[in-house]
């Protein structure tokens, strides 16, 4: 399964490194990343509160599972956002 980890601090380094060791787990991105996470996963230039191009990265890239790291999204609601663009195009969400 390819995996997009959202965020770049410490936290998300942690799940990289965890995810990393997983063998269901062929491919680890994370957007934006950071230097350190260069080692176990693709960094890739988009933004946390991007929402849009993350949906639109997961969608042409084949992701099976994302994971957001910084709180400050899920509490500023863009999780939400996010699943629901998923919902209407049919993909499946946590609830």
């Amino acid at each position: 399964m390819k995996v997009l980890v959202i965020g770049g601090g410490g936290r998300e380094h942690a799940i990289v490194d965890a995810l990393s060791r997983s063998p269901q787990v062929e491919k680890i991105f994370c957007a934006p990343g950071n230097a350190g996470i260069t080692a176990q996963a693709e960094c890739v230039a988009i933004r946390e509160t991007e929402v849009e191009r993350l949906r639109d990265f997961a969608a042409q890239n084949g992701i099976g599972l994302t994971v957001v790291g910084p709180e400050a999204q899920v509490e500023a609601g863009r999780t939400l956002k996010a699943n629901r663009m998923l919902n209407r195009e049919g993909k499946e969400t946590v609830r």
